[in-house]
């Protein structure tokens, strides 16, 4: 094997990084964005549910059209479209504009990510594989770590506009490195529509879905409006949420390392634990997130269970979908995505029934179907063991 620049691996990472900077990013400026069009914060939710609801739509068929097409076009042209949203985002002075540019780089969420993962084995020897898609699975928890924060921050303090700036920096720079230095990369081997829609048949493959999405769901139906939150029931001014989001990143990035410990010791155990503790961590933010410092040490904990969600759905479903990874990765994405649309609209339905410290049991319901659908999963067929080093393509 030719000997691969390093720098690769930081490029596709730091494409997934500007990836989680302006999907997740728009939840710290929610306020922001909506003083700025008009709306009411929950109007503003759209802006989320929209993006994640066109990449539960399009992502399997996106990823399946474009399974034939040279992975570096790919790569180019999803970080292209990320780049030019955020533009848009900076000058539009209509609200129905902005929407349609969050639709837009949508389309292209799954296959980014489908690929980069992919790509990231491919550049390193067999042996090093787990490790380079790891280190790109890092822009993820790097991105809620500094991307979401930073957003927040530089909406606060400058204005919404240069925080869609930074967004569209970061997606630019990952563009000319990866068209500098990712070579060309045609599709040798494509495996046919039958063999990756093969995957679809199995009914353990289902049930890890349905709970994906619910898991996804009880997370994002509150960290969606974490910013109006904090604003309302924890009663902090724009910097200290700022600085929160920043806490709360940070620790996932500790938490991505906990929980992918614990998912390669025994993935069955874990995923059952998994909602039981969000659960916990619900009912805490609920009685104690009205005090500034218990809900400041909260953040902690919350960070890095929100990441072990991250890990535990991506493996959960892809353990059941080996034989097609990146078919199966784009199963993640669109099903991970249709619960933070399913979670952002419910909990968007509490802020406008009731007042924002109520949310949290939109939460907590999600959570509880998750559970159930795991019990269900293992009781009816079994534990899945995951194949060491291999929960990722």
């Amino acid at each position: 094997m030719t000997k691969t620049n390093p720098l690769l691996i930081v490029i596709l990472a730091l494409g997934v990084f500007g990836i989680i900077t302006t999907e997740m990013g728009i939840i710290g400026v929610l306020p922001q964005v909506a003083q700025k069009f008009h709306i009411t914060t929950s109007a503003a939710g759209i802006l989320v549910s929209i993006f994640a609801l066109v990449v539960a739509l399009s992502g399997p068929f996106i990823t399946l059209l474009s399974s034939g097409i040279n992975r570096k076009f790919i790569l180019l042209i999803s970080v292209l479209m990320f780049a030019v949203s955020n533009v848009v985002y900076i000058f539009t002075m209509s609200f129905n504009v902005m929407v349609v540019f969050r639709i837009i780089p949508a389309l292209a969420h799954s296959a980014f990510f489908s690929v980069a993962l992919v790509v990231a084995a491919s550049l390193v020897s067999p042996e090093k594989s787990s490790q380079a898609v790891t280190k790109v699975f890092t822009g993820i928890t790097a991105g809620f770590a500094f991307g979401v924060p930073l957003t927040s921050y530089l909406a606060e303090r400058i204005s919404v506009e240069v925080a869609f700036m930074f967004g569209a920096i970061i997606s630019i720079i990952a563009f000319f490195g990866i068209l500098i230095w990712l070579p060309s990369m045609p599709v040798k081997e494509k495996m046919t529509y039958g063999q990756q829609l093969n995957v679809l048949s199995k009914p353990t493959l289902w049930l890890n879905i349905a709970s994906v999405i619910f898991l996804f769901a009880a997370m994002f139906s509150v960290y969606s409006y974490f910013a109006e939150y904090l604003r309302q029931v924890t009663q902090v001014n724009g910097s200290w949420i700022s600085i929160m989001l920043f806490v709360f990143g940070l620790v996932m990035i500790l938490g991505n390392f906990i929980f992918g410990a614990f998912v390669q010791r025994n993935i069955a155990l874990t995923t059952t634990l998994f909602p039981l503790i969000l659960l916990c961590i619900y009912m805490m933010l609920y009685f104690l997130g009205i005090h500034f410092i218990p809900m400041f040490v909260l953040i902690f904990l919350w960070g890095i269970v929100h990441a072990g969600g991250l890990i535990i759905g991506q493996s959960w479903l892809i353990i059941e979908s080996q034989s097609a990874p990146e078919f199966g990765n784009s199963l993640f994405i669109t099903f991970a995505n249709l619960g933070i649309t399913i979670g952002t609209t419910i909990g968007g339905w509490f802020l406008l029934q009731w007042d924002v410290r109520q949310l949290v049991w939109s939460g907590i319901g999600f959570t509880v179907l998750a559970f159930l659908l795991i019990i269900i999963r293992i009781k009816v067929y079994g534990k899945p063991v995951a194949q060491k080093l291999n929960l990722h393509p």
